[in-house]
């Protein structure tokens, strides 16, 4: 074993892999251009306070996971562990609200949780985002949600479930936790610690518990449905109306509440086919309340985060096909010491003119530089020997069918190209 290793919960995405990550963000590009979102990036780290604030100090993500230090300045400071508070701290310190509303943003970021590492869960992980802060109207939290399931429809995902659910708002929610602590109370000595906590710390987080001897207790919880206000069970209804309206199947799920604090009315999860809750590929929900958190006016909000890596698993065990990327155009082939300076500028030459092209090692024979070329799926390769030195010309070998024919070094360009 070598002496030094990637971290435990991290991962080196070797360049096989790339394509499959090139593929998604290229996907997930194109789709916001479509939607008009704009591109944000935050810092890494960010005041520990901005995620002790809003996430919830009786989220796992906070209690658990999240990765603190301090800096040389006695500032507490935290790895980013999601994406939307900080999205939502750049929208505050940067005056966005003077912009038209809803502000439409999209990220692509690493974030950063000490969990237990297991298939598609890292603790370093990767998150295509959205945000659109400013609305609350329930056709955003539509096309929210329809954005997610067309870049998983893009990628070429099948047999994903959408579940759905509202959790409410600060007028409606009091009388459901109550509820629910009512139901929890004479079955806490069923549940995990954590479960007991949450109790009396936010109950709502017990529906959002993993543990297996939870799970019965929580499939029994009263659901949601019933106690949510007229605003919150119209905004609700009208997003099911605009979701039917573009025929988006949904499973109304009355358990999901989502892991995060900040969230209000509708929250959402796609999940794959293999496998349960707890491997949902992307998900997200309202935030109506995270700005005033942060200080600022009250400013509704709804986004999604969907994780790279559970979307790449997803599309390998699905043997969802790449498109085909351009092989390598040209293989310079140096067959002569003299022969490098020549055979660098040609390869040079040809990049500038939008050819790909990789250059041979005259240390090398000219076979060992053909099996080169073939290895790296060549079309061409422009072989310079003493002979071509000579007459100014190279041999190009087409290695799709064999053919080659002495041609001026000026001439590869065009003829490859043609």
């Amino acid at each position: 074993m070598p002496e030094y290793q990637a971290p435990r919960g991290t991962q080196d995405i070797l360049p096989e892999d790339q394509p499959w990550w090139d593929y998604v963000r290229a996907t997930a590009e194109r789709l916001c251009r479509e939607f008009r979102y704009k591109a944000i990036e935050t810092p890494i780290f960010e005041d520990a306070a901005l995620f002790l604030r809003t996430v919830g100090d009786a989220t796992d993500i906070v209690s658990k996971e999240m990765y603190l230090f301090q800096d040389r300045g006695e500032q507490q400071l935290a790895l980013r562990p999601e994406g939307t508070a900080p999205v939502c701290r750049a929208y505050l310190e940067h005056g966005m609200s003077n912009l038209p509303q809803p502000v439409r943003l999209w990220y692509w970021m690493p974030n950063f949780r000490y969990d237990r590492p297991q298939a598609g869960r890292y603790r370093e992980h990767h998150q295509f985002g959205l945000e659109a802060i400013g609305d609350d109207d329930p056709a955003i939290d539509a096309e929210i949600i329809e954005m997610l399931l067309r870049l998983y429809e893009g990628l070429g995902l099948t047999g994903l479930t959408l579940h759905l659910n509202s959790i409410g708002d600060p007028v409606c929610r009091p009388g459901y936790l109550d509820a629910l602590r009512a139901y929890y109370a004479d079955k806490l000595d069923r549940v995990c610690n954590d479960c007991k906590a949450r109790y009396e710390k936010n109950p709502l987080r017990l529906l959002d518990c993993k543990e297996e001897r939870c799970q019965p207790i929580i499939a029994g919880a009263p659901a949601f449905a019933a106690y949510l206000c007229d605003a919150c069970g119209e905004h609700f209804a009208q997003l099911k109306a605009c979701l039917d309206s573009i025929g988006i199947a949904y499973h109304l799920n009355p358990r999901l509440v989502r892991g995060l604090d900040y969230y209000t009315r509708t929250v959402f999860e796609v999940q794959p086919p293999q496998e349960g809750a707890q491997s949902s590929i992307g998900g997200g929900g309202r935030y109506d309340g995270l700005i005033e958190q942060l200080g600022g006016k009250h400013t509704p909000g709804i986004g999604f985060g969907t994780g790279i890596e559970r979307i790449v698993i997803n599309m390998k065990r699905q043997e969802v096909p790449l498109p085909e990327v351009a092989g390598l155009a040209v293989y310079v082939a140096c067959a002569a010491a003299d022969a490098r300076t020549v055979s660098y500028k040609l390869a040079s030459d040809l990049r500038r003119a939008g050819i790909s092209a990789v250059v041979g090692s005259a240390e090398r024979s000219l076979k060992a530089q053909l099996r080169h070329a073939d290895n790296l799926l060549a079309h061409y390769v422009a072989i310079i020997g003493e002979r071509e030195l000579a007459d100014g010309a190279v041999t190009l070998k087409d290695l799709r069918d064999g053919a080659q024919n002495a041609i001026p070094l000026s001439d590869v360009a065009s003829r490859v190209a043609g």
